[in-house]
């Protein structure tokens, strides 16, 4: 049965991004930075790596509550086999936009929702891949220099002029590319008995 209020719904992120697109369902939540050591584990995998980490950032929030859920995400780029950082510099931006160029790119977004009173956590892992077009070392300069995405994965903003860099997207929610798979995260709401539509 659904609840009818919504239990308190704490995102364990301070990303602005993730903080925008969890607003586009519901203006009830909390934001909470997350204490989480997010090193990778020896010869961890991408997928492990996005599951653990979001569990592990939910758990570092619940911990400090009675009740709620906890939104946990985690979020990482593969290509070649290799796992993607943010580039941090624009040196290290305009070099991953040149290896991307005419290749796949995929992003693997671990999603968990844990409900503090219950101690019930569901983990999925969201992929998603971007098909960059061959691109021109003035047009990755130009991008880097026009939209700075030096905080962002794979070195660009899917949201805004980082469209330009791409000849297809491919997967089921564009908004999990951003940071924060919204269908998935619905589903593991009404698994929880919250329906955003009809919860006021």
């Amino acid at each position: 049965m659904a609840q009818t209020s919504l239990p308190p719904l704490y995102l364990a992120s301070t990303s602005p991004y993730r903080r925008q697109l969890l607003a586009k369902l519901t203006p009830n939540f909390i934001a909470v930075k997350p204490e989480t050591d997010e090193t990778p584990k020896p010869a961890e995998d991408a997928s492990t790596l996005v599951q653990r980490l979001a569990r592990a950032k939910a758990q570092a929030v619940a911990a400090t509550l009675k009740e709620g859920l906890v939104i946990g995400s985690d979020q990482v780029a593969v290509f070649n086999g290799q796992i993607i950082g943010k580039p941090h510099t624009r040196d290290n931006a305009i070099v991953q936009l040149t290896q991307f160029s005419g290749h796949n790119v995929t992003f693997l977004t671990g999603l968990a929702l844990l409900n503090a009173a219950t101690g019930n956590c569901q983990l999925t892992v969201e992929p998603f891949t971007v098909c960059f077009r061959h691109l021109t070392e003035a047009e990755i300069i130009a991008y880097v220099e026009r939209e700075q995405p030096l905080d962002c994965a794979g070195s660009f903003k899917s949201e805004g002029l980082g469209i330009s860099l791409f000849s297809a997207l491919r997967g089921d929610d564009p908004n999990s590319l951003i940071g924060l798979p919204l269908i998935k995260l619905l589903h593991l709401l009404r698994n929880e008995g919250v329906n955003l539509l009809t919860t006021p």
